[in-house]
């Protein structure tokens, strides 16, 4: 029966709203939608273009979700100055904590609404209530929720035959209204059929409501209405949320290193609208956007100033006796004064802001012995025979279909953007792991290429997949795709060494530049029929010197060297490579040992002055080493006397009362022989540690020498 109630309302309430609104305007026409624009920023540009002016009203359709969006980024554009756009008028937005607040309900957003909630934000209204005993007119006094009835025990229920059971049951709720007769009639819930208020404020009033607490508020579609003065064709351009385009790839492998390119995009008509005949352009780059709370009302807050005097709005008598405000104190000894309750206070702030933030960092945890690319040895720049850097124009580059399309709503397509021959070479591309098949791929087009899935094929058919990140123009990238199981590699180590060239103390940090060189033979079998090109990644960095391959390449997006080895079909062939690279350890002074400066002492390679320099560190270090181990002992010493004394103490307490005295016992003098010994230990642990701290200062001192000039 509730469920008819609230039901009954609900359908009275909206036909009286609608009853209430404007009839929707039919002659009104939709300005057409021409062009759209998509962005991978998940955002649209929409552009409509007709005739607009106040003969032929015309207006927008955009969805309530989208409203505040159109409303921050409108902008039109005229042609020829002969078209004026006064403004929009649209229905306005409300929240749904107003939406709740103007329904009588509660507006915390996560309380459900039910059916007494309904009922009772009418109190007060004015309501036609159809019960079974008639149709009633009046006001809403109240609408109450009884209270429950204790359950009745097992003896009771035995008693008591049905019929009194179901009499103990409270009613589920009870509405009491003043009719225009003045009566107060009592209605429970099962008595009502139906509740329609009669006041049209109130039916628009929860019409309203009910529009914005629907699941489906923000998908239903606003009219913005077009004031304008036009002449002519008049254009309106705004930005809405929109499905992210995404592309797809295919690539066909040919011969003598050439291919041809597919690049599809991927569409969504995500709107209640179908495309006819629009101009589609798709977006790589990313703009800012953001949302803006803009269509919705806003109201301030205004500060509440009260008297100073705190002067009630209701009667002290007004329902109430002196005595019944007294209260009976039956259970006091003896009266007591008046007692002034508290007020409470109410407050209220606002404000607003926005803000975003971004950031990125990399680093390194410095430790002893860390290898990386020296920035002060030149041994060569492999990265210099790396293709060139790909360049576009502008932070947008933007992609024209090259015809309009046709869509229905709600539905996707897959279009081709791009389709244009690139050079693409064949390889099989060595790592760490098994061969793997690639290409060797370089963006020939005269456009930036947006990432997506790549699929090869070759041969008549498939040969794999992949994926391709953003590529500019004439950049390469190396692009596997599947395994190649007619190749198997195989490397050996030869011989290797390192030799320090130069020393420089930084920042608190030692730095040990040195050269390391390596010779070792790459063996690859080929068993295929087809010639290979092995591209194998070298593990060196950028300064470095590789000899031996038959072309050495370079791999921006990883940032390593590539040797390349051609090996004709059905051959097995060996290589030696040498590779010489320069790099550098860095070791933080605390971590210097004294075994690790002695080394570098004897390094023949090192400049004479610098040798010098770091023998001596090694023996500033030594003589550290000689304290630290000097305050390790004393340490253990300190402990053990603190141990005796404790021990000691525990004697001496044992003892006492027993006759002799204090004074003549024999652990008494041990006691305070071992707190002179213990006095002796601190000042020796504090002497040592200032000898360490100076060594410490010394060393750094001394290296120091070895600091790069000042700029």
């Amino acid at each position: 029966m509730l469920r008819k109630i609230a039901w009954g309302m609900i359908v009275a309430a909206m036909t009286t709203g609608c009853a209430g609104q404007k009839p929707p305007e039919t002659a009104r026409s939709v300005l057409p939608l021409t062009s759209i624009r998509l962005y991978e920023t998940g955002v649209g540009y929409f552009e409509r273009t007709g005739s607009a002016g106040p003969s032929n009203g015309t207006s927008l359709p955009v969805p309530a979700g989208h409203l505040d969006d159109a409303l921050k980024t409108l902008v039109v554009l005229g042609q020829g100055g002969e078209s004026q756009v006064d403004g929009l008028e649209f229905e306005s937005s409300i929240s749904e904590g107003m939406a709740r607040a103007l329904a009588g309900l509660s507006k915390e957003a996560k309380s459900a609404i039910t059916h007494f909630d309904l009922l009772a934000s009418l109190k007060g209204d004015e309501v036609q209530v159809q019960a079974r005993s008639g149709t009633y007119e009046g006001r809403v006094i109240e609408v109450i929720r009884p209270e429950p009835k204790p359950e009745a025990t097992e003896e009771q229920e035995q008693d008591d035959t049905k019929e009194r059971v179901e009499e103990r049951k409270p009613p589920e709720l009870v509405l009491l209204l003043l009719t225009k007769g003045n009566e107060i009639r009592r209605f429970e819930a099962d008595e009502i059929e139906a509740v329609r208020p009669t006041s049209p404020v109130t039916a628009a009033r929860l019409g309203l409501a009910l529009n914005t607490l629907s699941p489906n508020a923000a998908q239903t579609r606003r009219m913005l209405r077009v004031m304008a003065r036009a002449k002519g064709p008049v254009t309106l351009g705004y930005i809405a949320e929109a499905p992210l385009w995404r592309t797809t790839y295919r690539i066909v492998l040919g011969q003598e290193d050439k291919a041809v390119l597919q690049g599809w995009a991927l569409l969504h008509n995500d709107t209640d609208e179908d495309w006819s005949q629009v101009r589609v352009q798709l977006v790589n780059g990313r703009p800012d956007s953001f949302l803006f709370p803009l269509a919705a009302p806003r109201y301030g807050r205004r500060e509440l100033a009260t008297p100073s005097e705190k002067l009630s709005t209701v009667p002290q008598l007004l329902d109430r006796t002196p005595d019944a405000i007294w209260g009976d104190h039956a259970d006091d000894e003896g009266g007591e004064g008046i007692g002034l309750g508290s007020y409470g206070t109410i407050g209220h702030g606002s404000g607003s802001g926005s803000g975003s933030g971004y950031g990125y960092g990399s680093g390194s945890l410095s430790v002893s012995g860390r290898v990386s690319k020296s920035d002060l040895l030149e041994i060569g720049n492999l990265a210099s025979i790396a293709t060139a850097a790909g360049v576009e124009s502008g932070a947008l580059f933007t992609y024209t279909l090259p015809r309009p399309l046709d869509l229905r709503a709600h539905g996707s397509a897959l279009v081709p953007f791009v389709q244009s021959p690139v050079e693409a070479k064949r390889i099989t591309w060595y790592e760490s792991d098994h061969p793997r098949m690639a290409v060797r791929f370089v963006n020939s087009t005269n456009q930036t290429l947006p990432p997506g899935p790549i699929a090869f094929f070759a041969d008549g058919g498939f040969a794999g997949e992949s994926a391709l990140d953003r590529l500019k123009p004439t950049e390469q990238r190396f692009i596997e795709f599947g395994a190649d199981i007619d190749v198997e590699t195989s490397t050996k180590v030869i011989s290797g060494g390192e030799e320090t060239k130069k020393l420089v103390f930084e920042k608190g940090k030692l730095s040990v530049h040195f050269v390391r060189t390596e010779r070792s033979v790459h063996t690859i079998e080929n068993r295929s029929g087809q010639a290979r090109s092995v591209h194998w990644v070298l593990g060196v960095v950028s300064n470095a010197r590789v000899e031996g391959p038959d072309e050495v390449t370079f791999d921006t997006a990883r940032n390593q060297p590539i040797a390349v080895f051609e090996v004709p079909p059905r051959k097995k062939i060996e290589r030696e490579v040498r590779t010489e690279q320069g790099l550098s350890r860095s070791y933080p002074l605390r971590n210097l040992e004294v075994a690790t400066l002695e080394r570098l002492a004897e390094g023949t390679s090192l400049p004479d002055e610098q040798r010098k320099t770091i023998a001596e560190a090694a023996q500033k270090r030594s003589a550290i080493q000689q304290t630290i181990e000097k305050k390790s002992k004393n340490e253990e010493a300190i402990k053990e006397v603190e141990a005796d004394l404790k021990r000691l103490r525990e004697h001496l307490e044992a003892l006492r009362g027993e006759t002799g005295g204090v004074a003549a016992n024999p652990f008494v003098r041990r006691i305070l022989t071992g707190e002179d010994r213990l006095t002796e230990l601190r000042q020796t642990k504090t002497s040592l540690e200032e000898e360490e701290r100076l060594g410490w200062k010394a060393l750094e001192e001394v290296l120091q020498r070895l600091s790069p000039p000042e700029k």
